[in-house]
């Protein structure tokens, strides 16, 4: 008991020593507030979150460069949390699949507490520094795999020992934190630092914290998925159309991105099999599938240099064919 009670001592310590932990004496009083006045104080400190994290803009810019690096040699974006942490790192992996035609395990969330986590706090799960090592080594990480380890008071247990794990196996760890100069900040080769301070209800991160974390790994995510080819102009062209919405989706994809009339768009889908991607290049292109797929793989995946070769090339073919005509 007495062990205890001087390592609950040391936390409280520990505590009052972060943003995310303080509290704001001026908010005594909001229990007695109208709901609708509570809702713009609320409002105000939630628009604090994009401004903090636009100051880290370097740093998530940084961040994605090297996943994209990574990945491009085979590697894998691996998300680590407790808590609404880990539940935002899970959120974000599961809808890459959807979104850019991923591989489910090209981006993977591990909470703390495993799967029962995701729906049931499992609140003691995130004092474990070894058990994120053994998740991590279950999945065999490896060099080329890009770790981010999210924790809002940056110093969870948890957390630490994954990117104490994670840089162990050589691959690239990334610290998303709520308090400066944290413990996982230390071990990570890319620090992002997201301090947006006292919560509206002191020590609720799952508010301001939360927010920043979803923004910053929406760009993780997001970006590196652009840079990689999963995007044209600003449309999803990997997306799997799995659903009628999705599927109208693609549609829309294909005529904005052509000009293509519905019936056109549908038909280049049908003979892409469904591919949003392989049906733009094969109506702007005007080619076969065959050649199209060659020239995507060609281009790395890439829609806009794919179209500008073969673009180049029939440009070639035209010039070659009004020569011969000439002689």
């Amino acid at each position: 008991m007495l062990a205890d009670n001087d390592r609950r001592a040391q936390l409280r310590e520990e505590l009052a020593t972060l943003t995310t932990e303080a509290v704001v004496p001026d908010r005594g009083d909001l229990e007695t507030l109208p709901t609708a006045e509570l809702v713009r104080q609320m409002n105000t400190e939630d628009a604090l979150v994009p401004r903090v994290v636009a100051g880290a803009v370097e740093s998530i810019a940084d961040a994605v460069d090297r996943i994209v690096e990574r990945m491009q040699r085979g590697g894998r974006l691996i998300y680590v949390g407790a808590g609404t942490a880990g539940r935002i790192g899970i959120l974000d992996a599961s809808e890459c699949p959807p979104t850019f035609g991923t591989d489910p395990s090209l981006v993977v969330g591990v909470i703390a507490g495993g799967t029962q986590a995701i729906t049931t706090a499992v609140e003691n799960s995130e004092d474990d520094l070894d058990a994120a090592a053994g998740e991590l080594a279950a999945l065999g990480i490896r060099a080329a795999d890009s770790v981010v380890g999210i924790s809002a008071s940056g110093r969870t247990p948890y957390v630490v020992g994954a990117l104490r794990y994670a840089r162990g196996r050589g691959a690239l760890t990334i610290s998303v934190a709520s308090n400066p100069s944290s413990p996982i900040a230390e071990l990570a080769d890319v620090p992002i630092d997201v301090v947006v301070g006292p919560e509206f209800i002191a020590g609720s991160t799952r508010l301001k914290a939360g927010t920043a974390q979803k923004l910053v790994v929406n760009m993780l995510s997001t970006l590196t998925m652009v840079r990689l080819g999963k995007t044209y102009r600003g449309v999803m062209v990997d997306l799997q159309a799995t659903n009628e919405k999705l599927k109208a989706r693609s549609e829309r994809a294909v005529i904005w991105a052509t000009g293509a009339t519905p019936d056109e768009a549908r038909a280049a889908l049908d003979a892409a099999d469904g591919s949003v991607k392989l049906a733009i290049l094969l109506h702007a292109a005007g080619t076969d599938r065959r050649t199209g797929e060659a020239a995507i793989a060609a281009a790395g995946g890439r829609l806009s240099v794919a179209l500008a070769r073969l673009r180049r090339s029939g440009d070639r073919d035209r010039d070659r064919d009004r020569d011969r005509d000439r002689d």
